[in-house]
């Protein structure tokens, strides 16, 4: 006796292609397929990534998505594309893709890269890249990207494995949930005084409402 299984992050396609239909009412895991009589070669294109993003943020840095939302073509091809534009000094902060893994290759410019592996070893893998360089981020793993030189951008393309990756910010997630975690849980689990992460939460409520 045999048997035999597929495992995959996204579901798998039953047909030459199922385009999402991003208005449809139905709530399914991914999208629905389009009428394919109704389906056309713009729902496999995108355009703008020639376009650079805007860093003028805290950051400096801007992600700009190809993902199902913005492609309705990418629906169960478990695939999708970002530039990402880095200012000088700019930060890509440290987040994960809780259902990719990303490639990166670095179109212009220098990047310090790196990511945490899990507990307990918490092991950092650290590169600086150039043009042309290519480095990969393990699904769900903690990852970071920033622009070392304070006078010139820089520029990457990553690919990732979901049509949907998904990005958790962790200083976003856990000191910007939009019911604040509670001060004394956040205290005991950094070790620090309640007043630091007070201070933490209110400056990321002033900085993201202005």
């Amino acid at each position: 006796m045999a048997s035999s299984r597929a495992l995959a992050y996204d579901p798998s396609p039953l047909q030459d292609f199922c385009v999402a239909d991003l208005a449809s009412p139905v709530l399914v895991n991914g999208f629905v397929c389009k009428n394919p009589m109704n389906v056309s070669a713009n729902d496999f294109f995108f355009t703008g990534l020639n376009i650079p993003g805007n860093t003028n943020n805290n950051q400096g840095s801007n992600v700009t998505t190809v993902a199902v939302n913005q492609l309705p073509g990418l629906n169960t091809l478990g695939i999708s594309l970002v530039r990402i534009d880095y200012a000088p000094l700019g930060l890509n902060p440290p987040h994960t893709h809780p259902r990719a893994t990303e490639i990166l290759v670095v179109i212009e410019g220098t990047l310090q890269v790196g990511f945490v592996t899990s507990n307990p070893q918490n092991i950092l893998f650290f590169k600086v890249l150039n043009a042309g360089d290519v480095f990969v981020f393990p699904i769900g793993m903690i990852h970071f990207q920033f622009n070392p030189s304070p006078h010139k951008n820089t520029v990457a393309i990553s690919g990732l494995n979901s049509q949907n990756p998904g990005v958790i910010t962790i200083a976003n997630a856990v000191f910007g949930s939009n019911t604040p975690i509670n001060d004394q849980i956040l205290a005991k689990a950094f070790q620090v005084d309640k007043k630091v992460i007070d201070d933490l939460q209110s400056q990321f409520w002033v900085d993201n409402s202005s």
